[in-house]
């Protein structure tokens, strides 16, 4: 009788199990649902070193110690570095042209917009010029940067801070908006 009980209840527990194995599974689209609901990425990486590429040529280097995918948002897909990002352009020859860096960075994939905030430096390699801003938005699709924050431009031996700026991303072309500060003019 009691061999019997046991059995019973072993093949009870051997039910309730599959059962509760059965019940749990979910659609890779519930499963996207239920972190865009709660706020969660769909993906975390951590120490991301990744090098873009245009027809066989290296167009860029990222570098972040923590990259967070939100890209199961329907509306509003993003990815979010909360730990800062570093960003190397490469020029045709292959060497580093233009250095970005900040403490934290979004980039919206929809918009092709990313903003970046806390100490964001932007260094140009041949032309030795730097830009020093709080915040800063890049559009990914024309490579323009701009900013309405404070600035600091450090280029030639002139330093020149403003609020208001915008350039290509490797600090050609500006418009300076509210500026001060010492500059060398050259007559010809």
């Amino acid at each position: 009788m009691l061999k019997n009980m046991q059995r019973i209840l072993k093949n009870i527990v051997a039910i309730f199990l599959v059962a509760m194995f059965f019940s749990c599974a979910n659609s890779v689209q519930e499963v996207n649902d239920f972190l865009a609901d709660k706020n969660l990425p769909v993906g975390e990486s951590v120490n991301v070193k990744h090098v873009y590429k245009d027809s066989g040529r290296i167009v860029f280097r990222l570098n972040t110690p923590l990259l967070y995918d939100f890209s199961n948002r329907e509306n509003h897909p993003y990815s979010e570095y909360p730990k800062g990002i570093k960003l190397v352009t490469i020029d045709k020859k292959g060497i580093d042209s233009t250095t970005v860096t900040g403490n934290y960075a979004i980039s919206y994939s929809k918009t092709s917009i990313s903003e970046l905030i806390g100490d964001v430096v932007i260094y140009n390699h041949t032309e030795k010029s730097e830009l020093l801003t709080p915040q800063l938005y890049w559009d990914q699709k024309t490579n323009y940067v701009f900013t309405d924050k404070k600035f600091t431009l450090i280029t030639e031996g002139d330093t020149i801070h403003g609020v208001g700026f915008e350039s290509n991303m490797d600090l050609s072309g500006w418009v300076l908006k509210k500026i001060s500060g010492n500059l060398k003019i050259k007559e010809e």
